[in-house]
């Protein structure tokens, strides 16, 4: 009596290619997320690294950081430089889902002026119904603070250059919907008491001092707080009531990629807080429906350009990205 031993085989063959048709049917994607999404990111007067990688006086960069900052949320990044036309300018924000202010240390003339306009733009855009989210970092964190304020003066010294710290959480303050709202419960306490956030910066604004704008306070809401070399207390982190902005005194992106300084916490736990803000700021993109022509954002993407390596000239960042006036480069 003959045994057929393929009879098994079949069975077993049939069964696995059921499982692998389940597993091919993957669920349909959320119509109303979009997962490719875009920051601009603004440029800064100077080189990065104080003349000595270009010293030419419109010169103007964005530290790497930030670019790969953006990239590790999931986003690409098209370069807002400053130095453009407005009209230019304008229509890259027509290509982006969001915008990144960066730290540095220019408060006045042109900069000041394009950073106010922008983040005009980012109101109307989100008045006119388009999720459009702001993150503001550090100098861009003490921009809208004066843009808001209407008052280029409000700004107070803190002794808080190349120090790493932790944040202290406004009592009862609910964090859902904000920043901080999926980070993990066990890591929010660790910032707390350990130094897990770099602060590098000599201006701030006190929670009192916040409070006694009513323009800041209508505007924002106090989510952490810090404290300086001098035990000053300042906003460290605040969420807009109304809009998709938040400003953070902070540098998330510095945990992660950035190696000029001794005193930039790189732990692990660091190193998630960087990943979680990434994460949030980019979901928060995901929620803008622009989604433009793919010739326009191939030929505006950062990926057109070549970082410079400013850490080996002792430059304030590892990398830059360097851009000097050049009208015909965009092809919008």
């Amino acid at each position: 009596m003959e045994t057929n031993y393929c009879i098994p085989f079949f069975t077993i063959l049939i069964q696995l290619m059921s499982t692998v048709n389940s597993q091919l049917n993957c669920p349909a994607t959320d119509p109303a997320i979009n997962y490719r999404p875009v920051i601009g990111i603004v440029s800064h007067p100077g080189d990065g690294a104080s003349g000595r990688l270009n010293s030419s006086s419109d010169v103007s960069y964005i530290a790497a950081s930030y670019v790969k900052f953006a990239e590790m949320g999931g986003a690409r990044v098209i370069p807002i430089i400053y130095t453009d036309p407005p009209e230019i300018i304008n229509q890259k924000l027509n290509l982006v889902n969001g915008i990144i202010f960066t730290g540095g240390r220019t408060k006045k003339g042109p900069y000041f002026e394009v950073v106010k306009g922008i983040f005009e733009k980012v109101l109307e855009k989100n008045d006119a119904g388009e999720h459009f989210p702001l993150l503001a970092i550090c100098l861009g964190f003490e921009l809208i603070t004066m843009i808001i304020s209407k008052d280029n003066n409000i700004l107070e010294e803190f002794s808080a250059s190349h120090q790493a710290s932790t944040v202290q959480f406004v009592e009862n303050i609910k964090l859902e919907g904000t920043v901080f709202g999926r980070f993990p419960p066990a890591l929010l306490e660790k910032m707390t008491t350990h130094c897990l956030v770099m602060q590098n910066h000599r201006f701030g604004i006190s929670p009192e001092g916040l409070q006694a704008n009513k323009d800041l306070c209508r505007f924002f809401r106090i989510l952490t707080t810090s404290v300086d070399k001098e035990t000053k207390v300042y906003v460290s982190s605040m969420q807009a009531q109304r809009y998709p902005v938040t400003a953070l005194q902070w540098h998330p992106e510095k945990a992660v990629f950035e190696w000029g300084s001794s005193q930039i916490p790189h732990t692990e736990d660091a190193i998630q807080v960087t990943q979680n803000v990434a994460n949030y700021f980019v979901s928060e993109a995901r929620k803008s429906p622009n989604k433009p022509a793919t010739n326009k954002l191939l030929d505006n993407l950062i990926y057109n350009y070549s970082p410079s390596y400013a850490g080996k000239v002792r430059g304030s960042f590892e990398e830059v990205y360097l851009f000097t006036p050049r009208p015909t480069l965009s092809s919008l």
